[in-house]
Parts: C-alpha cells; sequence; structure tokens
C-alpha cells in the first residue's frame, strides 16, 4: 500500500497514536508521520504509507497555518491548558494594542524554544528534563511568520481572548509565539486550542476523521489515500523515456534540456509512473530519492482512486473500481 492519508488528527491523541491506529485500520506494514503535532492540537496530519514515506521530510519542512485561542491574562507551566496556572495578570487591551504587536511578530522573528516540545538535547526531548524538573538552556532561533492575524474577542464570561490566524515556517512553535504575545500585551497568555488548518498544500477540508475512518469499508478507507505524488506538488516535473529511466533508477545522472532545479519529480514517459526526486544542475538530472522497482510494480497495481491533492476528503471518500 502506497500513498499518503490526510487525518485531521483528534484532540487528545498522540500524532504517534494516530498513526498506529490508522495504519491499524489500513492493514499497512510501512508508515510514518510528517511531523509531530501536540496532543492539545487537532488538525492537519498527513500520514505516509510504504514508498510516500521516502519523501515524508517534504512535510516536515513545509511551512504550516494555524488556527488559535489565546487567553489573556494567565500564564501556565506548559504555555497551553495542561499546565498548571503560574500567574495572573489584570487585561486592560485595545484593540490597538492588538494591531500593534500583530505588526511586531509578522517577518521575522527569534524563539526560544520551550521546555515542554519534543526537541532533544543530549539524545533526550525537552519535555522529559520538564516533567523532572529540569530547566536546560536552550539558544533562541529564527522562525518567520509570513501572515498573522489577531483578533480581540470578550466571550460570554468576560474573559478577553484572542483569535490567532498564523502562517508560519518550519519549527515556530505556536505555544512560544502566544506566550510572547502576551508578554507584548503586558498580560500575559496561554494557549487554549490550537488547530493546523494547513502543512504545505494540504488543507484541513481534504482530511477525514478517524470516527469516518472507522465507519468505513476497507475499501472506502483505501480510498481515501491520496497518490504518493501528492507530496512532489511544487515540484518540477522531468520524464524519461524507457531506457534513460531505468539508468535513473540505477542512480545514473541523465542529460537533457532542462532548466536548473533544487526539486524534481522524475516519471516514466511510458506509462507516467513516478520514479523519484531528483535535481537539475548544468543540464544534468541528480537522482535524489528513489523508488525501488518492486515499489514501482506495486504502485502500477495499487492506485489510489483520489490523486488530486486539492481533493476534498470532508465528505467522505471515495470507493475504490
Amino acid at each position: 500500500m502506497h500513498g499518503v492519508l490526510l487525518l485531521d488528527k483528534p484532540l487528545g491523541w498522540s500524532s504517534n497514536d494516530a498513526l498506529q491506529k490508522v495504519k491499524w485500520l489500513l492493514r499497512a506494514e510501512k508508515a510514518g508521520h510528517t511531523g509531530t503535532l501536540d496532543p492539545l492540537a487537532t488538525g492537519v496530519l498527513p500520514l505516509c504509507f510504504g514508498a510516500a514515506t521516502k519523501f515524508s521530510q517534504l512535510q516536515l519542512d513545509a511551512d504550516k497555518t494555524y488556527e488559535a485561542v489565546l487567553c489573556l491574562g494567565v500564564k501556565t507551566s506548559t504555555g497551553d491548558a495542561e499546565g498548571e496556572v503560574i500567574a495572573t495578570r489584570p487585561v486592560a487591551v485595545s484593540a490597538e494594542d492588538v494591531a500593534r504587536v500583530q505588526q511586531q511578530f509578522t517577518g521575522k522573528i527569534r524563539q526560544m524554544p520551550p521546555m515542554h516540545s519534543a526537541l532533544k538535547k543530549d539524545g533526550k526531548a525537552l519535555y522529559e528534563y520538564a516533567r523532572a524538573g529540569i530547566e536546560v538552556e536552550r539558544a533562541s532561533r529564527e522562525v518567520q511568520i509570513f501572515e498573522l492575524q489577531l483578533t480581540l474577542v470578550t466571550t460570554d464570561a468576560l474573559q478577553p481572548v484572542i483569535k490567532l490566524v498564523a502562517k508560519c515556517s518550519k519549527g515556530t512553535y505556536i505555544r512560544t509565539l502566544g506566550e510572547d504575545i502576551g508578554e507584548a500585551l503586558g498580560c500575559g497568555a496561554h494557549l487554549s486550542a490550537l488547530r493546523r488548518i494547513a502543512t504545505g498544500g494540504f488543507r484541513v477540508a481534504q482530511c477525514v476523521t478517524l470516527e469516518a475512518l472507522e465507519a468505513m469499508t476497507e475499501a472506502q478507507r483505501q480510498g481515501c489515500l491520496l497518490s504518493v505524488d501528492s507530496l512532489l506538488g511544487d515540484h518540477q516535473v522531468v520524464t524519461l523515456d524507457a531506457e534513460n529511466a531505468g539508468r535513473f533508477l540505477s542512480g545514473l545522472r541523465r542529460r537533457g534540456d532542462w532548466p536548473d532545479a533544487v526539486q524534481v519529480a522524475v516519471y516514466a514517459s511510458d506509462d507516467t509512473m513516478l520514479l523519484g526526486t531528483a535535481r537539475v544542475a548544468a543540464s544534468e538530472l541528480i537522482p535524489g530519492r528513489l523508488l525501488s522497482p518492486i515499489e514501482i510494480e506495486q504502485m502500477r497495481s495499487f492506485k489510489p482512486n483520489v490523486t488530486d491533492a486539492g481533493a476534498d476528503l470532508s465528505a467522505g471518500c471515495a470507493v475504490l473500481n
């Protein structure tokens, strides 16, 4: 089984728990996810099966878009609703204050990775140190907030909150962004909700829920898979004839009239089957991640019914013919 399933990860599930559940439902042998989404968070989690795992790094590096709710005036030990309250402050925030802070945190910013994160130091995740009550030194790093929208809201309980929508580069911690925004407003804040609504070219409207998958037949679940090359939507395309395709799959460089490109998806011209990725430099096609002949043959016999990365799966998935 080779392809990509776009899961709307449920609240409270770790990314790995969700992966193992879907892997079992699909009876898949080889699977991997494309980066950890916190148990607190819901939303887009691309899951890769079979040959698609070779290209999962592309989604790790992709830009992400999140929706979040910041609860103002309350700081927690983890920066989210799961932590203990460590400080409370009065909130006197205007729409003008929010607009100023929105501009301040748009563009390139520096963040300190939170202790409650999966980032590793000396082979251990930071959250392991945090659980043991140990604070370790971390270096701040630069991330980019491409778009940021902050909207001040007062709830029925008169608890001021900010609705946040951010499109950001890989490695951005939204909890840290929320905390830093709270500090810039002078009242502190923590995340009370977090949802990833896009990663790379995949959107939440394309995702299927775990509950929907469980209610499907095996054929319907397989029909939810996108093709492996849905991960390569921003790649340049090169097609090779049978002779050159065979040499390319052996790891040999090919020469042709191609413009330089960093990311290239390579196909066989006879049946438009994906062969792997490459780059082009000085008219030379240089192999990157290649599919094996066995994987290619299996993909010929098992083609996902849904191959368009823009397809909307929210209403259910198509059944394979």
